[in-house]
């Protein structure tokens, strides 16, 4: 027998394992983990021309493991994020394909040189190291008000120029040295209303605090709008993602507020309506 037919026979397996346990995505995620024990990338499989006994004791245990419905990122140890591959695990958000049309906004925007750029609620790091790459003479500032998710962004951060800082942004008076002096906000805050069915995955192994947003999802946006006006230079842009039940109460906030221009509600890569985007008033 060779090693690519029991390879494929434990991939083969170990997909229907993980679809009994109610996983969508149960034939990539155990090629994925069998891309990670041995070491390759998952495209590279079929190129594996070794597989002992440890390597398929191993499989087995990392299979079992996501059939109990622990995220694929924890049991790889990394998530990826647009044009990133970042270390998460358990006391961190895992970022979302769905935030990568936040992303994929805030990269088309026309911002100065050397624009000034603010990442709340960063967890792992994802869109300020994202931003921070696409704008390499940025100033991009991290913030989260979690030690654990800070601790996760500052070893992703590492070797680059991004600014993290602990802060709860829900507090009166963050940063005042900031205000009008930043070209972009992005925000990926807690927006889940609370008592939402949600996965396993989610519910119980990403932090609560990073998920729930409060009775209507709200709680947290509702604290941040005020702060990106306050923040941003006139003429300078926000995005916020929210939840896809939530996009009207979202741009009512932001209009309510006055200081905001250009409204927007947008979709993400499935169509659902996932952000909202503004300019602050007083620009050309």
């Amino acid at each position: 027998m060779t090693i690519q037919f029991e390879l494929r026979s434990a991939i083969d397996s170990a997909t229907t394992q993980l679809a009994d346990a109610g996983i969508d995505s149960a034939r990539h995620d155990a090629e994925e983990l069998a891309a990670h024990v041995a070491g390759t990338e998952r495209g590279r499989l079929l190129l594996v021309d070794s597989a002992d006994e440890a390597f398929f004791d191993s499989y087995h245990d990392v299979i079992a493991a996501r059939s109990r419905r622990i995220p694929l990122q924890h049991l790889t140890g990394t998530a990826v994020f647009g044009p990133l591959t970042l270390s998460v695990g358990p006391g961190v958000f895992i970022p979302r394909p769905e935030t990568e049309a936040m992303l994929e906004w805030a990269t088309a925007q026309p911002l100065p040189a050397a624009p000034v750029i603010v990442d709340i609620c960063t967890g792992s790091g994802a869109l300020a190291l994202a931003l921070a790459r696409h704008w390499p003479d940025a100033r991009v500032l991290g913030i989260d008000d979690s030690v654990a998710a800070l601790d996760y962004a500052r070893a992703n951060s590492a070797g680059t120029a991004v600014e993290l800082l602990r802060a709860d942004v829900t507090g009166a008076d963050v940063l005042p040295e900031l205000d009008e002096l930043v070209d972009l906000v992005v925000a990926n805050p807690p927006y889940v209303p609370d008592g939402t069915a949600l996965e396993p995955e989610v519910l119980q192994h990403d932090p609560a605090h990073a998920v729930f947003g409060g009775p209507d999802g709200m709680a947290v946006i509702d604290a941040i709008v005020p702060l990106a006006a306050r923040w941003l230079r006139p003429g300078g842009w926000f995005a916020v993602e929210h939840d896809d039940t939530t996009s009207t109460l979202t741009c009512e906030g932001l209009c309510e507020t006055g200081l905001f221009d250009a409204i927007e509600s947008r979709t993400d890569l499935t169509g659902r309506p996932r952000f909202a985007t503004a300019r602050r008033r007083g620009g050309e």
